[in-house]
């Protein structure tokens, strides 16, 4: 049984000791050279809970530890939680010589024991009757009761030490207006932060003061009161438990200029003096010196820097009796006389303003419905009654939004929605700085916005007019910035989604005076771009296209696209002027072109290809720009479009001209010669006749009025054979045997068929002036009859030429089977006469045309 026991109480005792031993918490700490690192122990907390320095033999535990040496050093707790046991306060002292401090800024250490309770003590010491000084960054320090505590958890405590005990100079927070403390010879500054707060303390720095013996003062505070309206609390020292001491304490107050002040005193509770009694001295600004007591009625309304110099008496130092206490508040407010004004809204639809000083070194004070306000704001469909307190007018910046809810697109409602700056109420001095429409639509709808004539500005051609119109979408991304101006080119804008369109100034100060409607509004189906712009080049100069958002890039998966109007008798010239492209990351951004017959050719570059810089489109046409889903860099695209006339080749149309004209002139100049050379022909109606070995002479002065080849005489429909050669039959009868009836007296040809072969003579060739017979080739045995075969009534005429009559090789093919053709011997050529009726054969004019046929040869057809 008792074997049976005692394996239990081991095996709890070893459980206890397990027990005991996963409780303990270990750290390692190393103080900072001249600091000192204490764990002290709660009153009442952890009985059974100590810490410990070291390990093994040498390990010593206590409710206290102090560590001072600068090396690391393992300190155990012998419980889980030794935070809610101990708490940690690291001190360090600072002594100052005549000269200097031997630290000059202070920064507690931040990441250390966060799971206990810290305290952060600095033991300042200088020189007797001088004083150590403490000056905090901006925005200060700020005085609070002992009892109250600080919102970010870092409450400071500083304490001097005097020749009657320690003083405590007060308890403060950070963000105030204290900026400087000054105590004499020795005091502490405390910071306590609590256990799992992260440690943001306000820095300070620590120097040596002034000299006290001639003011024998203990503490200085100096104030910087901030502008406005404020109202500010400072306690005495020991405030609630009493100030027993007879030195002075003294406040300097900085006050803005422009504000006045008004000194309070709250909490008064005075002590009991055995000599001497309580006073209160002030200096003003102007040097002006006066002393009151507590009782009585403090400076009201007074303005400038001001000190306070509290004088303690004689006072009862028993703790029964209670000492000096007093809680003095000043309150800060704005001097003068405010303008009053109104503004009401009620009447405009969606209309708001917001009024900013946009000076922060001006002394304005602006209150909205009598609250005063750093920035007012008027909402929409609301009067609110304002007020300005030392505000110069360009100081104040006034800015207007109006709000409407867009329709869904009807084809019903076509009526344009205009965009003006409404008036505002005339005794709202302020000069309008910027007026903001906000379009709201519905979904699948489209905003179109039109204009008379609008201009993008863009680096190469800022807006200069005015005013300047921001195009945005509500996502904050920009479209454009455009200006009306007479060179516009852009006369619609479609965007996809609600809209907002900014108006500020350029060359005007005030935006209430512009009247005109800037933009007209309509409603229109979605469309699948974010935007598209509807523009119409000018000849008087370039026109500039930026991509949405320009130069920071499209929006990622968005497009945009520019409707290009080309007037006829123009080509656009387009150049990419300035381009930046993206690397992908998912699709491809696009540049494509298309005119606007869709049956065009469409050209098209991604931004991995390279496209020409300068681009001629003859007609009207589409340049669409889509993004991708950029990895890195933007796409953002600056074009150029320039129009140009087409000129016509004028140079082509006047040498056609000339050589038409030329054309006509040698047409003209041959058909002058030839008349001339008509009329120049001989008179004298000639005839001959070739002899094979003769010598050719003329036979009289008898000639054809008409050359044969120029009239038509010689040509008959039908030939009688017998009629026509019965005559050379009888070679004796005489020639007059047929009375002139068929021949009318003059010579004519008549058709035998071929008997035989030609002779070797060669036969004539038809020239303009003479038959030349040298050098004649061919062949001069072929068949050919006497003349052609007609194709018309009218026969061509065949021509007698003449030669020269010493010519022998002369023979007329028209006379080979005519029996005149024929001789009988070779000899001189004999004259012969061909009619009896010479007068017939006189010269006659000779005719251009064959209309007029001459009478003999009529009669002999």
């Amino acid at each position: 049984m008792m074997g049976s026991c005692v394996v239990p109480v081991l095996i709890g005792l070893i459980l206890l000791q397990i027990h005991k031993i996963s409780e303990c918490h270990k750290i390692e700490v190393t103080p900072d050279p001249g600091t000192t690192v204490e764990f002290i122990k709660k009153a009442g907390q952890g009985l059974d809970c100590d810490a410990c320095k070291d390990e093994g033999p040498s390990q010593t535990c206590n409710s206290k530890l102090e560590l001072t040496e600068a090396r690391p050093t393992i300190v155990t707790f012998n419980c889980s939680q030794p935070g809610d046991v101990f708490t940690v306060e690291i001190n360090q002292k600072i002594d100052c010589s005549p000269t200097a401090c031997s630290i000059i800024a202070t920064h507690p250490d931040s990441t250390r024991f966060l799971e206990f309770s810290r305290t952060f003590n600095w033991d300042l010491k200088v020189q007797p009757d001088r004083m150590f000084q403490l000056d905090f960054p901006a925005p200060g320090m700020r005085q609070i009761k002992p009892s109250e505590s600080c919102p970010d958890k870092h409450t400071y405590t500083i304490i001097t030490y005097q020749r009657s005990g320690p003083i405590s100079i007060g308890t403060f927070c950070r963000n105030g207006t204290i900026s400087c403390i000054q105590a004499l010879f020795k005091g502490r500054v405390s910071l306590e932060v609590p256990k799992g707060t992260d440690l943001n303390p306000s820095d300070f720095k620590v120097s040596i003061g002034p000299d006290t013996k001639a003011t024998a003062l203990v503490v200085v505070v100096d104030v910087k009161l901030p502008r406005g309206l404020s109202s500010t609390d400072f306690f005495t020292p020991n405030y609630g438990t009493g100030y027993y001491s007879e030195e002075k304490i003294k406040w300097n107050f900085a006050v803005e200029p422009m504000q006045n002040f008004t000194v309070l005193f709250q909490h008064y509770t005075p002590p009991e003096c055995k000599n001497k009694k309580v006073l209160v001295d002030y200096t003003l600004a102007d040097k002006t010196s006066f002393t009151k007591e507590p009782k009585d009625i403090q400076p009201i309304n007074k303005q400038g820097d001001f000190s306070l110099t509290l004088t303690n008496c004689e006072p009862t130092k028993d703790s029964l009796v209670p000492g000096l206490s007093l809680n003095i508040n000043v309150a800060v407010f704005r001097g003068g006389t405010p303008y009053l004004c109104t503004a009401d809204l009620r009447k405009e639809e969606g209309l708001s303003l917001q009024i900013e000083n946009k000076n922060p070194e001006s002394y304005c004070e602006m209150s909205l419905n009598s609250v005063a306000q750093e920035k007012i704001v008027v909402p929409a469909g609301t009067k609110a009654d304002l007020s300005f307190l030392d505000c110069p007018v360009q100081d104040l910046q006034l800015t207007a939004t109006q709000t409407y809810d867009c329709p869904r697109a009807s084809p019903l409602d076509t009526r344009p929605l205009s965009l003006s700056i409404p008036t505002l109420d005339p005794s709202l001095h302020v000069p309008l700085h910027k007026f903001t429409w906000l379009l709201r639509v519905l979904d699948q709808s489209t905003v179109d916005l039109t204009v008379k004539n609008l201009h993008q500005s863009v680096p190469d051609k800022e807006c200069n007019k005015r005013v300047s119109l921001l195009v945005s979408e509500t996502d904050g991304s920009n479209i454009g910035q455009f200006c009306s101006m007479a060179e516009g080119t852009i006369q619609k804008i479609q965007v996809k989604g609600n809209v907002s369109i900014t108006v500020t100034p350029n060359t005007i100060k005030d935006l209430s005076q512009e009247k005109e409607t800037f933009l007209r509004v309509t409603m229109s189906p979605e469309i699948t771009e974010n935007v598209i712009y509807t523009v119409s080049p000018l000849v008087s100069g370039p026109m500039y296209l930026a991509t949405p958002n320009w130069p920071h890039g499209m929006n990622p998966s968005s497009s945009v696209t520019w409707i290009i109007s080309v007037p006829q008798e123009h080509k656009a010239e387009l150049q990419f002027t300035n381009v930046s492209k993206p690397v992908c990351d998912s699709g491809h951004t696009e540049i494509a072109i298309r005119p606007l017959d869709s049956q065009g050719q469409t050209q098209s570059w991604r931004e991995d290809q390279s496209f020409a810089n300068t681009i001629i489109q003859q007609q009207s046409f589409y340049l669409n720009m889509s993004n991708c889903e950029p990895k890195s860099g933007r796409f953002a695209v600056l074009s150029k479009v320039t129009l140009q006339k087409e000129t016509k080749n004028f140079l082509n149309i006047i040498l056609a001209v000339v050589g038409v004209l030329l054309l006509l002139l040698i047409i003209a100049l041959i058909v002058v010669c030839v008349i001339r050379k008509r009329k120049n022909k001989p008179k004298t109606n000639r005839s001959s006749i070739f002899l094979p070995r003769g010598k050719p002479f003329l036979p009289g002065n008898a000639t054809f009025p008409k050359s044969r080849a120029d009239n038509e005489s010689h040509v008959y429909a039908s030939i009688d054979d017998p009629t026509m050669y019965g005559n050379f039959a009888d070679k004796n009868q005489p020639a007059e045997i047929d009375n002139g009836a068929w021949s009318n007296g003059h010579p004519v040809d008549a058709y035998r068929p071929f008997s035989g072969p030609s002779d070797s003579i060669p036969s004539a060739k038809d020239s303009s002036a003479e038959y030349s017979m040298e050098g004649r080739g061919g062949d001069r045995d072929a068949y050919q009859p006497f003349l052609n075969p007609p194709n018309t009534f009218n026969l061509p005429r065949p021509r007698s030429p003449l030669v020269s009559q010493g010519s022998l090789r002369f023979e007329d093919r028209r006379m080979i089977d005519n029996e005149l053709h024929t001789f009988k011997s070779f000899g001189d050529i004999n004259p012969i006469r061909l009619s009896a009726d010479e007068s017939r054969l006189q010269p006659q004019m000779e005719s251009d045309t064959d209309s007029n046929a001459e009478p003999e040869y009529e009669e002999a057809i």
